[in-house]
């Protein structure tokens, strides 16, 4: 697959010519995410950077498809509102409007509309390659491979720290907790650390404060927040600092970390380590990425949404061009025949350089996109890439691992087929 796009060259140079005869039949894409609620975080910020993503096309004449010209038209639907509405939102989109594409955060709130768009055989993209399952082969990972890459911020601190070293951990009952709960679980046994507490709370749970504290009750070394929602990320964090933790906190993101630190010490989150970084990091400047300039998008997205960056800012854009290039070479927008040219080869560009698609001992089907992610850390108040770590490398060497916490937690694909995520077990 080319690893130069349109909108990649758009970003690179600017300069491609205005055309202006389009095709007066917009190309639809949908995005059915959460955009209220604790879960509008990981969905509002990633609709924001749609836009920037569409404008971009639409500015120098749209998308080319069969040799025409068409605008790019974004349709969104909030899926917290329920399982019915969020259903009803889906039909739309298909039956009415026709996208072409529909862009999810995935999940609990996502799940009434799954079965019926993989019956219409709709292209889906989904932030949780949980989700996967061999009964869902239009569903596809592309960006993010939640909550796999979590393994490489637990193996670069265990670099750091003496060995045998004692965390906490603290999960959210629901559809993003759990998965992640296990990958950490697996990540600490493989570097030796001792699970020494593990807390599993309710996802509306607002007690941060007797979360934290139970878990400082062994005095861990470690604190791992898992992948809780952001208000619970600064919440939990808050509490450790205002309790005296003084070791290394463990965590899948930390989206406004500027606030984090203002409410802690900037020493106190320089033990802080997480997945994602901003897209001024020195370290993406030469990487192969969705686009060549990391940094233009970083700062467009600042300027027309400032305050709002997050860990999924970035990722509906970077699954939209993924997808553009594959429109590009099926020239047609049919999502059978885009899937097709999208994994026509078992490797491809991914959102930190080259990846494959994988997952078939995780999820049934190898639909997740799976290569390097980064590791971050704060530094002088800014979040820094530390060093970017292989997840194909460590599912090779530890998979096995993983698939026994899955199990344990009932987050595997053939027992999510049959159970809700609420009866995973408890311990």
């Amino acid at each position: 697959m080319s690893r130069s796009t349109f909108a990649q060259r758009l970003a690179v140079s600017g300069s491609l010519p205005r055309l202006g005869a389009t095709n007066r039949y917009p190309v639809r894409i949908g995005a059915l995410t959460p955009l209220s609620g604790d879960e509008q975080y990981w969905g509002r910020p990633g609709l924001d950077g749609c836009r920037i993503w569409a404008d971009w096309i639409n500015d120098r004449g749209g998308m080319m498809v069969s040799g025409k010209r068409h605008r790019v038209e974004i349709v969104e639907f909030d899926s917290a509102q329920g399982a019915e509405q969020t259903l009803e939102a889906a039909r739309d989109m298909i039956e009415r409007l026709h996208v072409r594409l529909i862009l999810t955060l995935g999940g609990d709130s996502f799940a009434p509309a799954l079965r019926y768009l993989m019956k219409r055989r709709v292209l889906v993209a989904t932030l949780l390659p949980s989700d996967l399952t061999p009964d869902t082969p239009f569903l596809i990972a592309p960006a993010e491979v939640h909550p796999l890459f979590n393994v490489t911020g637990v193996e670069y601190l265990a670099r750091l720290l003496p060995p045998a070293r004692r965390v906490a951990l603290c999960s959210q009952r629901d559809s993003l907790g759990l998965p992640s709960l296990a990958v950490y679980r697996a990540a600490f046994d493989v570097v030796g650390w001792s699970r020494i507490r593990e807390l599993r709370y309710d996802p509306g749970e607002t007690d941060a404060a007797s979360i934290v504290a139970a878990m400082m009750a062994d005095k861990p070394d470690v604190l791992c927040w898992c992948s809780s929602t952001p208000p619970m990320m600064h919440a939990l964090t808050e509490a450790a600092y205002r309790l005296g933790f003084d070791g290394h906190i463990l965590a899948c993101t930390a989206d406004d970390y500027p606030q984090m630190i203002a409410r802690t010490s900037p020493g106190f989150m320089e033990r802080y380590v997480f997945q994602f970084p901003d897209f001024d990091d020195p370290k993406l400047a030469d990487t192969a990425f969705f686009f060549r300039r990391p940094h233009a998008f970083f700062d467009a997205y600042n300027r027309r949404f400032p305050g709002k960056w997050s860990a999924v800012s970035w990722e509906y854009a970077s699954i939209l061009d993924l997808w553009h290039n594959a429109v590009e070479i099926a020239d047609t927008v049919e999502p059978v025949s885009v899937l097709a040219s999208m994994k026509h080869a078992q490797q491809m560009p991914h959102a930190f350089g080259p990846a494959i698609w994988s997952g078939r001992d995780l999820f049934g089907i190898d639909n997740a996109l799976v290569g390097d992610w980064p590791v971050v850390a704060i530094r002088e108040g800014r979040a820094r890439i530390q060093e970017f770590g292989s997840v194909p490398d460590w599912l090779e060497r530890h998979g096995d691992k993983l698939v026994r916490q899955l199990e344990d937690l009932g987050q595997l694909w053939h027992q999510r087929l049959c159970d809700p995520p609420r009866k995973a077990r408890q311990r």
